[in-house]
């Protein structure tokens, strides 16, 4: 399977977060925002992803559906970490059953900082995602 560098798939994956970078997320494809002006897609099956956005911290009942998830994408294939607990575990790192950021899971390509991320911070990160799967 070829890659299409003008039109990646995005699958979204909520951890366990508390939706704020989910609604900022959603906010991408407002026309505000408006990302599938750049050929971006929101695909909700794993075998048609290019890019896998996670929010959200990884814990105990979700690192099997991420690491399935991930197994499941074509290669190449790119993880894009949003927001505070994606990257780190945020405020819930120290939770009895959060193992941590995506990265506990998975290998992540790019990291997009904030609580909760902005939408042009997000597509800046889907931006440079696409660099990593030339």
């Amino acid at each position: 399977m070829k890659f299409n560098k003008k039109s990646p798939w995005i699958l979204h994956y909520d951890g366990s977060s508390c939706n704020g970078c989910d609604i900022e997320v959603l906010a991408c494809l407002t026309p505000l925002f408006d990302v599938e002006r750049f050929g971006a897609i929101n695909t909700g099956n794993p075998k048609h992803a290019d890019i896998l956005l996670i929010t959200g911290s990884i814990n105990e009942q979700n690192v099997s559906v991420v690491q399935q998830l991930y197994e499941q994408m074509p290669h190449p294939k790119a993880v894009v970490a949003v927001g505070a607990c994606a990257c780190t575990g945020g405020i819930f790192k120290e939770c009895y059953n959060v193992l941590g950021g995506a990265q506990a899971a998975i290998p992540v390509d790019i990291f997009v900082a904030g609580c909760a991320a902005r939408p042009e911070a997000i597509i800046d990160g889907v931006v440079k995602a696409l660099d990593k799967l030339k």
